[in-house]
C-alpha cells in the first residue's frame, strides 16, 4: 500500500487514467472470488482509500502493512471496507482509546492470526470440499457456489468464537491482582516435544509427517483446553502451553505423555515446565520461565516431565505433591493416629542432579510422576 504524498505510484503500470491496475492480468475467477469474499467492489487506490478515510497515507500504510497485506503501489484494489477499517481505527486512535501504536499492534495481531486461520481453511478446508464432484467438471466451476455457501456461516462462527475467547481472556485479566500482573504474570509454562522428529522427516513421506504433526497438535490442543490451559502456540514438532494453576500444567503434561505412550503411530514424547513471572504479548509469552520451561525439555528423559525447582515449590504449597514420600508417610502416621483421614496428593516429585542449563545458570529438575491413589 505504499504511495506518495502526491498519489504517485510505485511497482505498478499506469493505466490510461492515470491510476494502476493488475487486474487485466488476473484470474477472473479469483476477482468474482474476491469480491464475493469481501462484498464489494475494487474502487480505491491506497492513496484515495487514506484520503476518503481521513488519515495520512504514512498511517494507512503502517496499518495496511501491519494486517500483513503487501504494498500494491497505485493499483486500484481497495474497497469501501477497507476505507471504513482505516476509519475504525483511526477513530479508536483519535478518540482516545488506543495510542497509534496500539492501534498498530491490534492491526498486527489480527492479521497475523487470521492468515493463519483463512490459509489453513483454503488449505485443508475448502480444498477437500471443492473436488469436482461430477466428471468433466474443473475445481474452479465447483469453488464459487461452495464459498458462497460457506461463507456467512463461517463469518458467524469465527464471531462468536472470538467473543468467547474474548470473553474467558478478559475474565483472566480483572481477576489479576494488579496493574503490573496483567502484563507479567505468574504462570505454568510448559513445551511438549516429540522426541527425533529430525529422523523422521528423513524417513517418512511428506503426506505421512504431515499426518503425524497434525494428529499431535490437534491431541495435544484438545488436552490442553480440556484441563483448563491455554495453548499458546505449535510448532510441528512441539506445543507450547500455559496456565495460572501449578496444578493444572502437571495434570497437562502428564496427560499428554500418558495420552502419546498409547498411541503406536506417535514418537516418545517429554515435557518440560516452569513456574514463575512470564511477560505476554500479542497472545505469546516471554522472559525467562519460558526458556526455563524450553530448556528443561531438550534434558527430559523420554515418556518423562520435568519441572523446576519453583515449580515443584508451588505444587509443595497449595498441596498437589508432598515435599517428600518421607513427610508423606508420617503426614499419614499423624492422621491415623488421630482418627482422621490422611492427605491425598495428586502428584509426587523427585528431585534429580543439579546441572548447568545454558544461559540461565545451575538449575535443579525435579521428575513429576503421578502418585499413586491420588486423584486425577
Amino acid at each position: 500500500m505504499t504511495v506518495d504524498d502526491t498519489g504517485s505510484g510505485m511497482g505498478q503500470n499506469p493505466a490510461p487514467d492515470g491510476t494502476e491496475s493488475t487486474e487485466n492480468d488476473e484470474d477472473p475467477l479469483a476477482l468474482r472470488l474476491e469480491q464475493l469474499i469481501l462484498g464489494a467492489e475494487r474502487r480505491y487506490t491506497p492513496f484515495q482509500a487514506a484520503r476518503s478515510a481521513g488519515v495520512s497515507v504514512e498511517l494507512a500504510t503502517r496499518f495496511w502493512r501491519a494486517m500483513g497485506f503487501a504494498d500494491i503501489g497505485q493499483a486500484r484494489a481497495l474497497t469501501e471496507a477497507d476505507v471504513l477499517a482505516l476509519r475504525r481505527l483511526s477513530g479508536l486512535v483519535e478518540a482516545g482509546l488506543l495510542s497509534e501504536a496500539m492501534a498498530v499492534q491490534v492491526a498486527r495481531s489480527t492479521g497475523q492470526t487470521t492468515a493463519r486461520l483463512a490459509e489453513w481453511q483454503i488449505d485443508s478446508f475448502l480444498e477437500g470440499l471443492t473436488e469436482p464432484p461430477e466428471p468433466g467438471m474443473t475445481r474452479t466451476e465447483v469453488t464459487y457456489p461452495i464459498v458462497e455457501l460457506l461463507l456467512p456461516e463461517l463469518e458467524e462462527f469465527l464471531v462468536y468464537v472470538w467473543r468467547r475467547q474474548l470473553a474467558a481472556s478478559a475474565g483472566r485479566v480483572v481477576q489479576a491482582a494488579d496493574d503490573e500482573e496483567m502484563v507479567d504474570r505468574r504462570l505454568a509454562v510448559g513445551f511438549a516435544d516429540l522426541v527425533g522428529f529430525t529422523r523422521l522427516t528423513r524417513r517418512m513421506e511428506e503426506e505421512e509427517l504431515g499426518e503425524l504433526v497434525e494428529a499431535f497438535e490437534t491431541t495435544a490442543a484438545d488436552l490442553v483446553a480440556a484441563h483448563g490451559g491455554r495453548l499458546i502456540k505449535t510448532l510441528g514438532d512441539e506445543v507450547l502451553y500455559a496456565a495460572d494453576d501449578s496444578g493444572i500444567a502437571a495434570e497437562i503434561g502428564l496427560r499428554l505423555i500418558e495420552t502419546m505412550a498409547n498411541d503406536e503411530t506417535m514418537p516418545e514424547l517429554r515435557v518440560g515446565m516452569a513456574f514463575g513471572t512470564v511477560t505476554t504479548r500479542m497472545g505469546d509469552v516471554f522472559g525467562t520461565t519460558v526458556n526455563l520451561a524450553s530448556r528443561l525439555t531438550s534434558i527430559a528423559p523420554r515418556d518423562a516431565v520435568l519441572v523446576d525447582s519453583a515449580f515443584a515449590e508451588e505444587l509443595i504449597r497449595t498441596r498437589e505433591a508432598p515435599a517428600s514420600e518421607t513427610a508423606a508417610a508420617e503426614e499419614a502416621a499423624a492422621a491415623e493416629k488421630e482418627g482422621e483421614e490422611p492427605p491425598t496428593y495428586r502428584f509426587a516429585l523427585q528431585p534429580t542432579w543439579q546441572r548447568p542449563v545454558r544461559g540461565l545458570g545451575v538449575v535443579e529438575p525435579w521428575l513429576l510422576r503421578r502418585r499413586p491413589g491420588g486423584n486425577s
